[in-house]
């Protein structure tokens, strides 16, 4: 395809794959895509045996990695109060799952500061893109990716944010609407792309949120983004690490089963609607979701206790379990290599342009 940013980052097709699996990140890279890690979970050190990883499996084709910087957090230091450790024990009692709330986990990691380690040791890989994907790029991440010439992409969710990104030095803007799943803003992607495409160019936007298709795609492209960025749509992919209880509960999703909801982060973020989420948003007992990165620490505690009981089967945790994923999620009802995804999207991709030429012909 003849794509700015594919020319630049040296990849066939201008679909990037936001992925935790190392091993869909590969499988996209190697399938002419675009991979890229998220790189939140894990430390500095595992992150450098992720990374050393894909190396081996993709060839010196390029790949990228995201890590999560919000503007704000409450401080790794800060602690979890007794009444929201209090009511998550009894939250997963009442499924039907013990837990004794002990949270720990990466707080500290979601900061500059730990954004700053994941980087460094990103750069010491072959890597062709590092994204930011809360508030803008901090200038140390901006210098270090420039000294390496790397360039670097962060996502947006209002005009004003994208300017404020580019201000910052990011290369490239991720324009991702209220539809994507994670942490998203309240604008939709078929508003947002165009408004962030005449802001900040001739910075190059992809456009991210509700494009799990060739023929999604091939409107976000219309709407003058120069390439797509999907993460939804990889976590019912065979290589996907989503837990098996998960995935069922998301093949069998609709469109509507989803919210964006504070209980997993801290921050509004689409997931899976599921007790977790009507517990913490609507439960008259709820304390409310604590902020970023306390709220995290705490439910990826508890969620993995979740996960672990779902997949043995018991009926209270899989009530429970939920995951980050977009409205797309109704489109997904079959499980397929990642490979597979990748070559049915540009296929119907062609599809979709050559249809819309025969308007015009």
């Amino acid at each position: 395809m003849r794509s700015a940013i594919c020319e630049r980052l040296g990849v066939e097709f201008p679909l990037f794959a936001f992925s935790h699996c190392r091993d869909v990140v590969a499988a996209v890279t190697n399938a002419g895509g675009f991979g890229v890690l998220g790189a939140v979970a894990y430390s500095a050190e595992q992150l450098d045996t992720e990374l050393s990883w894909i190396d081996a499996q993709v060839g010196g084709r390029p790949y990228g990695v995201d890590v999560l910087v919000p503007g704000r957090t409450e401080g790794p230091r800060a602690t979890v109060p007794e009444s929201h450790l209090s009511f998550t024990t009894g939250l997963l009692q009442r499924y039907g799952v013990p837990f004794a709330a002990s949270p720990a986990g990466f707080g500290d990691r979601v900061s500059a500061r730990g954004a700053t380690e994941l980087i460094e040791v990103a750069l010491r890989h072959p890597v062709g893109l590092i994204a930011s994907a809360l508030g803008p790029p901090p200038p140390q991440m901006v210098s270090m990716a420039r000294e390496a010439g790397v360039p670097v992409a962060a996502l947006v969710g209002t005009v004003e944010h994208a300017r404020r990104q580019v201000e910052a030095g990011a290369d490239i803007v991720v324009a991702q609407g209220t539809e994507a799943g994670g942490h998203t803003g309240e604008i939709a992607t078929m508003v947002l792309v165009p408004q962030v495409v005449d802001a900040v160019a001739p910075v190059p936007v992809l456009a991210a949120g509700g494009i799990a298709s060739g023929r999604q795609m091939a409107a976000a492209m219309a709407l003058g983004a120069e390439g797509v960025w999907c993460g939804s749509v990889w976590l019912t992919t065979e290589e996907a690490e989503t837990p098996q209880s998960v995935k069922r509960k998301m093949l069998a999703a609709s469109s509507l089963d989803t919210v964006r909801s504070r209980s997993r982060t801290g921050k509004p973020a689409r997931q899976l609607a599921s007790a977790w989420t009507a517990a913490w948003d609507s439960g008259e007992d709820s304390p409310g979701p604590l902020g970023m990165p306390l709220q995290m620490v705490l439910a990826e505690s508890a969620m993995a206790r979740v996960v672990q009981a779902a997949e043995r089967g018991e009926p209270g945790a899989v009530e429970l379990a939920n995951y980050f994923v977009g409205q797309v999620v109704g489109q997904l009802d079959q499980v397929k290599p990642a490979r597979q995804v990748v070559y049915e999207m540009i296929e119907e991709f062609g599809d979709a342009i050559e249809r819309l030429s025969r308007l015009t012909g």
